[in-house]
């Protein structure tokens, strides 16, 4: 019987892979499902197993079905481990997603599952602080915060009762990492839940969760089932959150675990010391905690060794927006902005110029093409004023409208803040004012008509050169003062796209850098 392997992954499935499942299946072969790949061109592709290979076809539409089985189909990809897309990347976080049944405990353990909660229970929990600390793993939700530290401060901290917490609301625009392993190898985050439980002494844990993901809910509940009596005497739940962007941020994410309004806590106390339900926590992203079972298992030197400058191992970057092939692509830290988007992802869909890359989500920063010899690297982008965040990078044609993208922030801000602090609540509602105005100036002097937002009709201003430059300075002002006056991210990283869209595209503010630059001063 002719085995095959089709993704149950959302994205997939939104393609059409259930019903070309069943067509198979009518057909007589045996049907595994597995997570995606990860390259969302193809799909649905279809794995046909051919001894230690596999041959990969798609995208597979169901009249393909008889062709695939018969060896005669023209959507022949080759062996899936030597295409190009697949063949450069360094998988030590998703591995097996794509490989495996992702809630078979068989495939599990016969993948390297479990090795790494083995070997943790036969270390002293300070020794394996000491391997997290050794591996260089930072936080991969976006602050980059070293793992190591965090958990060596909930093992300090007084108490016995402690928890540990899995962030999986993944808000960020253009990122996907998350679902793809909840959904494709949810015992590897599982796995690396309970080795944070064994290391700080914690042995309860929490997966909050997006509403809008309910394949990943199912999985990771199936899975919590069925592995319940390896991972004893740790246990966990999930919680399934309502979908508010700054409940991304840890405290505002325990007072919604706890039952009440996903509101930002003040810090400190930090959450180490006093966290959900007022006990040390430790809450780290899904892709920090699925790292985890590597680095037990395999070492911490074999993932340090991986990586650039301090930031080390490798990083499950996705790309999405224009780009002909978007995907998730796992590799080490170092691999340059322009590498990622034109010899990886093949430059724009549309076939037009790449003018802009937005990093980190909607709160990163602009790059224009001229910028994209940046290696990849926590420490360089800060440097240059934006971040990596959950290494989302969404691309944009030559058609793209920066001033536009700016008000989208700043709206996008507005929409999303809790309300907690005023720079965050009410400096992004000014933000949204201050660029509309800005752009009544640049379409005034460029004699277009009144510009409407929202229904709201912008009136031309009489002098639009020295109104274009007035509105410039107080924008950069205002971002100053949400950078450094908001209680979190979600305010104070607002700036970022703001700050970057006028600094590296003034063109579509309507000056040249000099004015602008001017303007700031």
């Amino acid at each position: 019987m002719t085995r095959v392997f089709i993704s149950c992954d959302m994205n997939s499935v939104a393609l059409g892979a259930d019903e070309i499942a069943d067509v198979f299946a009518e057909a007589g072969a045996e049907v595994v499902r597995t997570g995606s790949r990860g390259l969302f061109s193809i799909e649905p592709l279809v794995e046909v197993e051919d001894g230690e290979r596999r041959i990969g076809f798609g995208p597979v539409g169901p009249d393909d079905v008889a062709a695939v089985l018969d060896g005669t189909s023209g959507k022949r990809l080759g062996e899936i481990d030597a295409l190009p897309f697949f063949k450069g990347q360094q998988r030590f976080t998703f591995a097996r997603v794509g490989r495996t049944d992702p809630l078979s405990l068989t495939d599990y353990a016969a993948h390297g599952g479990w090795a790494g909660l083995n070997k943790a229970r036969g270390m002293a929990p300070v020794e394996v602080v000491a391997e997290v600390k050794a591996s260089g793993l930072r936080g991969r939700g976006g602050a980059g915060f070293p793992t190591g530290i965090k958990w060596q401060t909930v093992l300090d901290a007084a108490g016995h009762e402690k928890f540990i917490v899995c962030n999986a609301d993944e808000g960020d625009s253009g990122t996907f990492a998350d679902r793809m392993l909840m959904e494709g190898d949810p015992y590897c985050l599982i796995e690396g839940m309970a080795i944070a439980g064994h290391a700080v002494g914690a042995s309860y844990g929490y997966i909050y969760v997006r509403s809008e993901y309910p394949y990943a809910i199912r999985a990771l509940e199936e899975a919590i089932r069925r592995s319940a009596g390896i991972v004893a005497p740790f246990a966990l739940e999930v919680r399934t959150g309502a979908g508010a962007y700054v409940c991304g941020e840890e405290t505002a994410l325990l007072e919604s675990i706890e039952g009440k309004r996903g509101m930002v806590r003040a810090k400190p106390p930090l959450p180490a010391h006093v966290g959900l339900f007022g006990k040390p926590t430790v809450i780290n992203n899904v892709l920090s905690l699925a790292a985890v079972p590597f680095i037990l298992s395999e070492g911490a030197s074999a993932y340090a060794d991986v990586g650039f400058g301090r930031s080390r191992g490798t990083m499950p970057i996705q790309l999405a927006g224009n780009i002909k092939h978007g995907g998730l692509y796992e590799v080490g830290f170092g691999v340059t902005l322009g590498e990622l988007v034109n010899d990886i992802g093949g430059g724009t869909e549309s076939g037009r110029p790449v003018r802009a890359v937005q990093v980190g989500g909607p709160l990163g920063a602009y790059f224009p093409p001229s910028m994209f010899d940046m290696p990849f690297d926590y420490e360089t982008f800060a440097q240059n004023g934006g971040l990596i965040g959950h290494a989302g990078i969404t691309v944009f044609d030559d058609t793209v409208d920066m001033a536009h993208m700016a008000r989208f922030a700043m709206e996008f801000c507005a929409i999303e803040s809790c309300g907690k602090c005023t720079p965050c609540r009410i400096g992004s509602v000014r933000g949204v004012e201050t660029i509309d105005r800005l752009v009544a100036s640049r379409d005034g002097r460029a004699g277009k008509p009144v510009v409407e937002h929202d229904s709201r009709a912008i009136p031309l201003p009489a002098d639009p050169d020295r109104e274009l430059v007035r509105q410039t300075a107080i924008l950069r002002d205002l971002c100053d003062t949400m950078k450094f006056g908001s209680l979190c991210a979600l305010g104070g990283f607002t700036p970022y796209p703001v700050l970057s869209a006028l600094d590296f595209f003034p063109e579509d503010f309507g000056g040249e850098a000099p004015t602008l630059a001017a303007a700031a001063e």
